[in-house]
């Protein structure tokens, strides 16, 4: 790899996804050993240079030499492009430069729902998106439309069921966003929307599990106990992940239980439809 010297990315350390490819990319020596430092170490020098503001939305690339300062998509096209100008010149193309921008800030403004991280009051520097509700919503729509393609195709795995449809499947997973915020009533709407879209990572991560045995099952026919044993582990597991973001959140730890009143309920009806 051709390394791009003299720069350095000022990375999320609290997000995991920032630090894997950040740190790939010193591996890789496509930067070199000074190539990446945490956002919350930046000094009161490159304050000076650096919009901090952008820089919580956009990973900022320092030239530490001309201080010179790119955001974003740019900084990660800079970089890969060093090692592989093809790819550079492929990403500025403008409907592809267009999609990558908004694919970018897609993840980058949801990232602490994505993957949260504990907010540490005694940091004077935090590396924390902006909320931004357009993203947000746009994270839940896309999150609800996935959830629900997925265990439509899981609901095939249960012949002992009613038969489902899309429909019924959407209805169930945006009913149960429904009915997580009526006991959020008293929270501030920054929060409650802060919470569905943490809920939906819970729901996103069951998936990930769930199209697991729809792959399985695709090459073994795997009997129907197992595939409610597995399920029934799934949940479980989701159960105590949905329980860890809650305390993140400092939200009352209930909202865990009413999560799983809700899919009793939602059983008990298919059950009885």
């Amino acid at each position: 790899m051709k390394t791009l010297e003299n720069y350095t990315l000022l990375y999320d350390d609290d997000c995991p996804l920032c630090n894997v490819y950040t740190s790939g990319f010193i591996k890789s020596r496509m930067l070199d050993g000074n190539g990446r430092k945490p956002f919350k170490k930046i000094t009161n020098d490159e304050k000076i240079y650096v919009d901090i503001k952008r820089a919580t939305n956009e990973i900022a690339l320092v030239d530490t030499k001309s201080h010179k300062v790119i955001y974003g998509i740019d900084s990660l096209l800079k970089v890969i492009g060093n090692s592989f100008p093809f790819i550079e010149r492929v990403g500025k193309f403008k409907p592809i430069y267009f999609f990558l921008k908004k694919l970018y800030s897609f993840i980058s403004y949801n990232r602490k729902v994505i993957i949260p991280s504990e907010i540490k009051e005694n940091e004077s520097l935090e590396c924390i998106p902006d909320f931004n509700i357009k993203y947000r919503v746009l994270y839940i729509v896309f999150s609800i439309l996935m959830i629900a393609y997925v265990l439509l195709t899981f609901s095939n795995l249960i012949p002992s069921l009613p038969i489902a449809n899309y429909q019924r499947e959407l209805i169930i997973t945006a009913s149960q966003i429904v009915f997580q915020m009526l006991f959020l009533l008293k929270i501030d709407s920054k929060t409650i929307i802060n919470y569905v879209g943490n809920l939906m990572t819970v729901s996103l991560i069951g998936c990930l599990g769930i199209l697991q045995l729809v792959l399985l099952n695709e090459v073994i026919n795997i009997p129907e106990i197992i595939v409610v044993i597995s399920f029934m582990g799934i949940v479980s597991l989701m159960f105590f992940e949905h329980k860890r973001r809650v305390k993140l959140l400092k939200l009352p730890n209930y909202l865990s239980y009413t999560w799983i009143i809700y899919r009793l309920i939602v059983l008990l009806i298919i059950i009885n439809i």
